[in-house]
C-alpha cells in the first residue's frame, strides 16, 4: 500500500508544476461539476463538492473557474454536461492492475481512447471483475508533515475513524472506510491541521513488485491514460520502493 501511496504522491507533486496544468484544471472543474449536480450547490450541505473545491483551490483552480462550476452543475447556470461516470479495467506490463475511472459525455470515445492508451504502451483492456477485485474502496487523507508526528496525528484522526497512518517520507497518509474520510478530515480541520488532499479512492490489496524498467512501463500507461480529457483518475497495483523512485525522478 506506501509503495503504491508513494508513487502516487510523487505523482500529484509533479501535477501542480506539469506543463498539462490547463488538463487538470478541466478534470477538476468537472469534477466539481458532477458534485454539484449530484448533491446541490451548497458545499457546507455537500461533502463531495466541499472536497471538489478544496482540491481545485489546492490546484490553484481559479475562483471563478470554481464559481462557475458550481453554478452550471447545480443548475443556476447553463452549460453543464451530461457526463457519465465509467470504470474501465486492464493491465500495464508485468501483470500490474489498472483501474480507470472515465468522467465523460461520450462514452464511445472514452472506451476508444482508453484502449488505445492501453494497447500502444504495452498493456490491455480487462473483462469488468477481472482487475477490480484487486482494489478496495477506502478513504485517502495526505497531511503535509511539517513538526507533525505519527503519534499526533493518531490522535485526532483514530476516533474519527481512521485505520492507519503510513509515513510517505515529506507527508503522511491516513486511510479509512471510504464512508469516514470527511469525519477524518473534518478531525484534522477541527485540531487546525492542515491536508493536502482527501478523498474516497483505490487502494490495492495486492501488489506488484517492480523493477526500474517496470515502473518506467507502469507510468508510460498512467501518463497516457491520463492524457485523455475522459480519464479522471488511474489507479494502479505496481509497487515502486523509494531507490527506484529516485532513480526515475534523475531521468
Amino acid at each position: 500500500m506506501s509503495g503504491h501511496s508513494k508513487w502516487a504522491t510523487t505523482k500529484h507533486k509533479k501535477a501542480a508544476i506539469d506543463a498539462k496544468r490547463g488538463k487538470l484544471f478541466a478534470k477538476l472543474i468537472k469534477n466539481i461539476e458532477v458534485a454539484a449536480r449530484t448533491g446541490g450547490g451548497d458545499p457546507a450541505g455537500n461533502p463531495t463538492l466541499y472536497d471538489a473545491i478544496q482540491k481545485a483551490k489546492k490546484t490553484s483552480v481559479p475562483n471563478d473557474n470554481i464559481d462557475r462550476a458550481v453554478k452550471r452543475g447545480s443548475g443556476a447556470e447553463a452549460g453543464g454536461a451530461d457526463w457519465q461516470t465509467i470504470m474501465y479495467e486492464g493491465y500495464a506490463p508485468n501483470g500490474v492492475a489498472v483501474l480507470i475511472e472515465c468522467l465523460t459525455d461520450n462514452r464511445n470515445r472514452a472506451a476508444a481512447e482508453v484502449r488505445t492508451a492501453l494497447t500502444r504502451n504495452g498493456g490491455q483492456l480487462a473483462d469488468p471483475g477481472s482487475v477490480s477485485y484487486v482494489f478496495t474502496r477506502k478513504g485517502v487523507v495526505i497531511v503535509p508533515k511539517g513538526d507533525l508526528t505519527e503519534d499526533d496525528l493518531l490522535e485526532v484522526v483514530l476516533d474519527a475513524g481512521a485505520e492507519e497512518v503510513n509515513d510517505l517520507g515529506e507527508s503522511f497518509e491516513i486511510i479509512s472506510e471510504a464512508g469516514d474520510f470527511v469525519a477524518v478530515r473534518t478531525a484534522l480541520q477541527g485540531a487546525g491541521i492542515d491536508y493536502d488532499s482527501a478523498e474516497a479512492s483505490f487502494v490495492p490489496t495486492l501488489q506488484v513488485e517492480l523493477d526500474a524498467d517496470g515502473a518506467r512501463k507502469m507510468f508510460r500507461v498512467i501518463d497516457a491514460l491520463e492524457d485523455s480529457d475522459d480519464v479522471q483518475n488511474v489507479w494502479a497495483n505496481g509497487d515502486v520502493s523509494d531507490d527506484i523512485l529516485a532513480e526515475l525522478d534523475e531521468e
